[in-house]
């Protein structure tokens, strides 16, 4: 088996800035993505605890699962600050730290781009989720135009993942939602900043583990 990466140092301490500007936007589509959520709530890929603030008050416990070790620290500094229980872990998507079908939602945001292996990931997301368990998604994907599409594979298989942090701006993440076994009940599609760049093309949803 081939080791995963978990430290992406440089890409870590260049990634708050970048998130903090990117919250002028992103903050809403954060709210919209964990609205009604309840109970048990895996994070996956937690950053720096972006999203911990809009976790609603009916969730109990969010385990939120961080390999990056400079954003782990901020995420548990980020943690002491929510009114939702909040436990930092180091851990990796394609490893959760949870038994079969014990959760009730896993969340996910801008997280499905990076990681080695997506189906890896997915299905030990819907490993862990209990039947009828959400997985909530915030994610960039693949654009829907054919010449930006381009651009994305040949950044992806060129600079991108080195400068990003193992990104990856052209996956069909939608498809590998739907392949992984999850019936997708919402699904929204909008740009980053209103811009057709490469890395503008965003989803935002909702599957469920049936």
């Amino acid at each position: 088996m081939s080791k995963i990466r978990t430290g992406h140092p440089i890409f870590a301490r260049i990634y708050p800035r970048v998130i903090r500007a990117a919250e002028r936007v992103l903050a809403a589509r954060r709210e919209e993505m964990l609205a009604g959520l309840s109970g048990h709530v895996i994070e996956v890929g937690a950053g720096t605890g972006a999203s911990f603030p809009y976790y609603p008050g009916a969730v109990t416990r969010v385990v939120a699962v961080e390999p990056e070790p400079r954003l782990r620290t901020l995420a548990r500094a980020a943690a002491e600050q929510t009114s939702v229980p909040v436990d930092v872990v180091d851990g990796l998507a394609e490893r959760l730290p949870a038994a079969d079908a014990s959760v009730d939602a896993v969340v996910v945001s801008l997280v499905l781009c990076s990681v080695p292996d997506q189906n890896a990931a997915l299905r030990e997301i819907h490993r862990v989720l209990k039947p009828g368990g959400q997985l909530r998604f915030l994610e960039h994907v693949r654009a829907d135009s054919p010449g930006i599409a381009r651009v994305q594979r040949l950044l992806d298989a060129t600079v991108w993942p080195h400068l990003a942090g193992g990104c990856h701006l052209g996956r069909d993440t939608t498809g590998a939602i739907e392949q992984a076994g999850f019936t997708i009940d919402r699904l929204d599609h909008f740009l980053f900043l209103d811009a057709r760049t490469p890395i503008s093309f965003c989803i935002l949803g909702v599957a469920s583990r049936p």
